[in-house]
């Protein structure tokens, strides 16, 4: 198992970040699309520290062109020698219409058709492929000698798939290189819906599952000292809240019996009422959803949780800690881990 830090950096700061997590000891760094862009900060992490693996953790795809991000996961593939998993996810229809303007319907056979697009163009600059892909959203049959790519060194990345739902966790197993694990997860919810469905996937595409890639994001409460853990404790609560409002997220709390919990954090959200909505958060349903622990304990129960098919980590711990903290958590996961 791999263990990838979450790199919230801006472009002043993503050279210093990117030395800080990799002097911690995680084996990569994922960008998030929140209010800057997911691939920029990545140049900066593969120039200043090379032995990271870089990944964008999602990137919003549908927004984008096939042939735009299929150029910008090539040049960093090359840029990263080999280090680069271009992840890659649909968002919800209220941003994708609203926020980026673009369509929505039918979104799983959508991002079934660009995933193939974006392969139809690595398979064109690595094999020399004729670029002829013509699906019922995109179409794209032209490339002169101008504008090919040509042959990355370093092979195709890897394209990963942020799911949930079974239509698109069906997709990812299907035609993706791999999994994103959505950090809004339970077991329950994993093993007995969203797994077998990504494992059929696999196997209907002829595919081997040791070829995949099952990337799990991991909600991890933990801290220092007492103050540090309920301050860390509180802020994932918070997080659990803000995520239990959105509808798209319900299959992973009805699996533990909290489905109806989401309309009234959805109508609290509505009305600004964020404390209240933590509050709500109780430790039945925290611990469904994090991994909460002493840090000489976290590595362990991570283990224990994840450790049976996750083929990478990625924490998922957005508070302040002691420095001393997440250095040890991470030797502890590879000790545990055999590496």
């Amino acid at each position: 198992m791999k263990i990838d830090g979450p790199f919230y950096a801006v472009l002043d700061d993503a050279a210093e970040e990117a030395r800080r997590l990799s002097a911690i000891g995680y084996d990569g760094v994922y960008t998030l699309e929140g209010n800057n862009d997911p691939f920029l900060p990545l140049v900066l992490a593969s120039e200043h520290c090379p032995e990271l693996d870089i990944a964008t953790g999602i990137a919003v795809a549908l927004p984008r062109n096939p042939s735009h991000i299929a150029y910008q996961a090539w040049d960093l593939q090359k840029f990263s020698r080999g280090k680069f998993i271009l992840g890659i996810g649909p968002q919800i229809k209220a941003h994708n219409e609203r926020r980026f303007g673009v369509p929505f319907n039918q979104p799983a056979a959508r991002i079934r058709e660009y995933i193939l697009a974006v392969k139809a163009f690595f398979n064109c600059w690595q094999d020399d492929e004729k670029l002829n892909f013509q699906g019922e959203y995109f179409h794209h049959t032209l490339m002169t000698p101008m504008f090919n790519a040509g042959p990355n060194p370093y092979g195709k990345p890897p394209i990963t798939l942020g799911a949930m739902g079974p239509r698109m966790s069906q997709v990812a197993g299907e035609v993706a290189d791999g999994l994103i694990v959505h950090p809004f997860n339970t077991m329950p919810f994993l093993e007995q819906q969203q797994l077998p469905v990504v494992r059929k996937g696999i196997a209907d595409s002829g595919r081997n599952e040791a070829d995949f890639i099952f990337q799990v994001g991991a909600m991890i409460v933990t801290g220092g000292n007492e103050q540090e853990y309920q301050q860390a404790e509180r802020s994932i609560r918070s997080l659990l809240a803000f995520y239990a409002s959105t509808p798209a997220y319900v299959p992973p709390m009805a699996a533990v019996g909290y489905g109806d919990l989401q309309a009234l954090l959805n109508k609290l959200s509505k009305q600004g009422k964020w404390d209240a909505m933590t509050d709500l958060i109780d430790d039945e349903f925290l611990d469904h959803f994090a991994v909460c622990a002493e840090p000489k304990d976290v590595a362990k129960k991570v283990l224990d949780k994840y450790g049976d098919f996750a083929d990478r980590l990625s924490v998922y711990a957005p508070y302040q800690s002691a420095a001393d903290v997440w250095p040890q958590i991470i030797s502890d996961l590879k000790q545990l881990s055999g590496r």
